[in-house]
């Protein structure tokens, strides 16, 4: 209880007023993700609201924001235009069955969640190389820049169609003033956010200026929320169990979208755990926060939120901001809601130039620009993922770049090691030929060990010593035990040293006869070996 009391606030002011900024900027996020999902705006905001409140408090990574995000938003799109076609086909027609079907589906992906954070896998992001977290960061800068500019656009019968003129000459301009107060308020003083004090000066000038521009109204308005951010409290959906009939057929797609949003909802939270983790110099809990976020999400199916899962730009206004506890999050989640209930017609007066500009400089302050420096300067292979992910990242979605680039380093880091492995030979004076094995024994280096014996030409005795090899899966075992089966097959005496006790083990399970050529030493080595054979 004290540790987490320590997590709360280390600075009160600084996290409430980070919160503040982070509400603000939440608000267009969650409206625009919704209308990429095709769900109410309302929807987006409850999401963003439950998402954040939750892992804010539960949470492993204080400091770290979470809501509604684009990621999730691709992957629901289908599901939900599939479920609103067989709700106009049924025999009562139901205009938004689909987004019944993403209530009921995020119900499946917080339970996943919370398995994987009970089943401690949330360990598994600090195995993903430095290459692909480098790729994974430029690459959603690109997305957040990308995502940016359709901001520049407005509805002309029914299209986005680019500003012209003044008004893109305005919007430039209030966009330039943001970054510049961004830029040079932390100069004069770090006590006020330089983000919200930004959002706040270019809505003064705007308001009192009368000038035409964009508004976060006016965008809510122009992607079809006719409401804008007028809402209530969100609600149990207390006909969402009436709904499970519709998906007679169609639960394969349910399943499929679930496990894909479980999956894109934890690589993103974690990645964004680590990145705030090297920002803040501090450890997050990644098991905690994959139980945080399966519970936000479970909390969004039965109360009518959209999901989501860790915000990456919002993290680091958050950080940048000066909030670290968890005091921060939860200050932008209430505030969030407070907006809806009670602030909408100031919320919406917001420019979308000052919030356009604020996440400009995010997308400065997150593309690791330090990537241009070292890229001659690192091996190839990692230069090729690095910029392998950043253009899948912006090609496809997120999960699916970080997969591929954990899945290339792995590739890389095998054939490196496939070639490592050496057999030193040499003879003793009773005529044993004598194998000194170096390197690693696994799955990709056993046929370049087995190409180092010549059973048929050896003499009759032969030793094969393990001393500074490591044999490290169930190949490799197997590799020996071929090596051994060939000596013993021609009538030859052959002696394995230096294996570990697993390794001996493994062994003897597969041929008891080896007892006889394994020969135990006090200097034997001491690991383990991933193999199928230890369960």
């Amino acid at each position: 209880m004290k540790n987490y009391i320590n997590t709360l606030s280390p600075n009160p002011k600084n996290d409430l007023l980070s919160g503040l900024t982070v509400a603000l900027a939440l608000v267009p996020e969650a409206v625009a993700f919704s209308f990429v999902a095709g769900v109410d705006p309302i929807v987006g905001l409850y999401g963003a609201f439950m998402m954040g409140l939750i892992t804010a408090i539960f949470g492993g990574r204080p400091g770290m924001i979470s809501g509604a995000t684009g990621a999730m938003a691709v992957v629901m799109v289908h599901m939900i235009q599939e479920g609103n076609a067989v709700g106009l086909g049924l025999e009562n027609p139901v205009q938004n069955l689909g987004v019944q079907w993403l209530f009921i589906t995020l119900l499946i992906v917080g339970l996943l969640q919370i398995l994987a954070g009970v089943f401690q896998l949330g360990k598994f992001v600090r195995l993903i190389p430095h290459p692909v977290m480098m790729g994974f960061v430029n690459g959603l800068a690109i997305v957040i820049f990308l995502s940016q500019l359709n901001l520049f656009k407005t509805n002309f019968q029914g299209e986005l169609v680019w500003l012209k003129g003044a008004e893109m000459g305005i919007m430039m301009a209030l966009v330039a003033l943001t970054m510049a107060i961004m830029y040079l308020l932390p100069k004069i003083t770090t006590k006020i956010p330089a983000a919200l004090f930004a959002i706040l000066v270019v809505a003064s000038i705007t308001i009192f200026g009368k000038l035409d521009v964009g508004t976060v109204g006016s965008f809510i308005r122009d992607g079809g929320g006719v409401d804008g951010l007028k809402g209530s409290l969100p609600h149990f959906q207390t006909q969402l169990w009436g709904f499970v009939g519709s998906l007679n057929g169609h639960w394969s797609l349910i399943i499929s979208t679930a496990f894909i949003l479980a999956a894109v909802g934890l690589i993103e939270s974690l990645m964004t755990l680590n990145l705030i983790d090297e920002l803040t110099d501090t450890r997050g809990n990644g098991n905690r926060e994959c139980i945080a976020q399966g519970g936000a999400n479970i909390l969004n199916g039965l109360f009518g939120g959209m999901g989501g899962c860790a915000m990456i730009g919002q993290s680091i206004i958050n950080v940048d901001s000066g909030g670290r506890g968890r005091l921060s999050g939860i200050t932008a989640a209430i505030t969030l809601l407070c907006f809806v209930l009670f602030g909408a017609s100031l919320i919406e007066q917001i420019p979308i130039a000052a919030l356009v500009g604020v996440m400009f400089m995010v997308v400065i302050g997150t593309f690791a620009w330090s990537s241009f420096r070292i890229i001659n300067k690192i091996p190839t292979a990692d230069a090729f993922v690095l910029i392998a992910v950043s253009a899948i990242t912006v090609w496809m979605d997120l999960a699916i770049a970080v997969l591929a680039g954990v899945v290339m380093s792995a590739l890389v880091f095998a054939w490196k090691n496939a070639t490592m492995i050496r057999a030193r030979k040499k003879m003793k004076g009773d005529g044993t030929k004598v194998y000194e094995i170096w390197g690693p024994l696994f799955f990709g280096s056993v046929q370049t060990f087995s190409s180092k014996f010549d059973a048929s030409n050896d003499p009759q005795k032969i030793e094969i010593d393990f001393i500074e090899s490591k044999v490290s899966d169930h190949s490799g075992i197997e590799a020996i035990r071929s090596i051994a089966n060939k000596y013993l097959d021609l009538n030859k005496k052959i002696k394995l040293t230096h294996l570990s006790p697993e390794c001996k083990t493994l062994l003897l399970k597969a041929n008891p006869k080896f007892e006889t050529i394994i020969e135990s030493s006090i200097d034997d080595p001491r690991y383990y070996v991933v193999t199928s054979e230890m369960d």
